[in-house]
């Protein structure tokens, strides 16, 4: 005997034949039995998204008008019978096996749907065709999600690169806030006091004063292509975070085939989501030079490329661009997805080249992003960094001549 949780928590005890008829839908009461009513609303909820021509299926009426009012109760149905996680995947399935792009076009619908990373995303690619009096519910459905993200991420932000930003630079008369307490106990660990069971330090050691300009620049550069749309929406959160650190210039660019600089509205991240037109043709090369153009101070420069590197425009002039940057001695780093959509399909003979020029490329989960920015910072090796983080860097390509951009140098 097991037990199916529902939304509020509640378990219901089920049988092993009961579990198999969920599964397996309609076609296998005759060999796994009839289900009791405790568990026919779950079993419609199901049968509604993967029997869709079935006598519950969200296809079983024609025309968009009549199968609208099926799916918003669809939509309160699995948020009654399911946990939040498990909503999310079965709206995801939606939008992919039926293409229910009214769930995101009709306010009802939207008031009905549980929000998360991949709903954000849909709804920045339909923002031009969603009605005028949905968007500001859309609006507040990706409000949601983007507080809700901005609650998990920003403080590890935050404090992974401010802590990365001063480590270098040591103070031996730090302030309470500037006090490096590993290296403070490390360096007073002979003033162990045995009845007070603590350490009485002598010496304090801190972290450097705040420099008065910004110490890094950091630049995300990224892919406006459909297959990034989770790495947009996170990216934008980042840069707003950072954005929000005085020790660290923050500019963020999203390409296609055209260039735009977002980094004026890094304040509001919603307006930044709605600002981007997800989809369209790649011109990485295009992208990387404009990044180049606004670098400043190369050696205290970051820039991160977010892309799967299916480049659009001529490959030989991005190759010559980032052997450009990296021997400036901008720490030029590409991601292939900032998501946790696990390993992404990417262009390996580009991030070969890439990563014999010395510009890894790997995937990297938002967790994991306020580590890299840290190690970026501190100027430790990143290879070695996403290794020993359970991230695989692309390999190096073949030693071999790197295809050459015409005229020797790129425009």
């Amino acid at each position: 005997m097991s037990e199916l949780i529902d939304a509020d928590g509640v378990a219901t005890p089920t049988t092993r034949a009961e579990r198999w008829r969920l599964i397996l839908g309609q076609e296998s009461s005759a060999s796994c039995g009839n289900l009791p009513p405790a568990l026919q609303g779950v079993d419609a909820a199901l049968a509604a998204l993967y029997e869709p021509d079935g006598a519950h299926g969200l296809r079983r009426r024609g025309g968009r008008g009549g199968s609208a009012p099926n799916v918003a109760r669809w939509l309160g149905d699995i948020r009654r019978y399911f946990p939040a996680s498990v909503v999310q995947v079965m709206q995801r399935d939606a939008l992919q096996r039926l293409d229910l792009r009214q769930m995101l076009l009709e306010k009802e619908m939207l008031e009905h749907i549980q929000p998360d990373v991949h709903m954000v995303a849909n709804l920045v690619a339909l923002s031009g065709v969603i009605p005028a009096e949905t968007k500001e519910t859309a609006r507040q459905v990706v409000r949601r999600v983007v507080d809700d993200l901005l609650r998990r991420l920003e403080e590890p932000m935050r404090s992974a690169v401010s802590g990365a930003l001063d480590r270098a630079r040591r103070n031996r008369r730090p302030r309470l806030a500037e006090i490096d307490w590993n290296r403070t106990i490390r360096a007073n660990l002979r003033h162990w006091q045995p009845s007070l069971r603590t350490v009485v330090p002598q010496t304090l050691v801190g972290y450097g004063r705040k420099a008065r300009k910004p110490q890094r620049e950091v630049l995300l550069c990224i892919d406006q292509s459909g297959s990034m749309a989770a790495s947009v929406v996170y990216s934008s959160i980042f840069g707003a975070v950072m954005a929000s650190l005085p020790a660290v210039s923050t500019r963020l660019v999203v390409f296609d085939t055209e260039v735009v600089d977002m980094t004026e509205k890094l304040d509001d991240p919603v307006d930044l989501l709605f600002g981007v037109q997800l989809g369209g043709g790649t011109d990485i090369h295009r992208a990387v030079s404009y990044c180049q153009a606004q670098i400043r101070e190369p050696h205290s420069a970051i820039l991160v490329l977010i892309s799967d590197l299916y480049e659009g425009g001529v490959e030989a002039k991005l190759l010559a661009r980032a052997q450009e940057l990296v021997e400036a001695g901008v720490q030029f780093i590409v991601l292939l997805a900032l998501s946790d959509e696990g390993r992404p399909a990417y262009d390996q003979h580009l991030a070969g080249h890439l990563a014999a020029l010395g510009v890894p490329s790997f995937a990297c989960t938002p967790d994991a992003f306020p580590g890299l920015m840290a190690a970026a910072i501190r100027r430790d090796d990143i290879h070695q960094w996403a290794a020993g983080n359970g991230l695989v860097p692309t390999r190096a390509a073949d030693p071999s001549p790197l295809p050459s951009a015409p005229h020797g140098r790129p425009l």
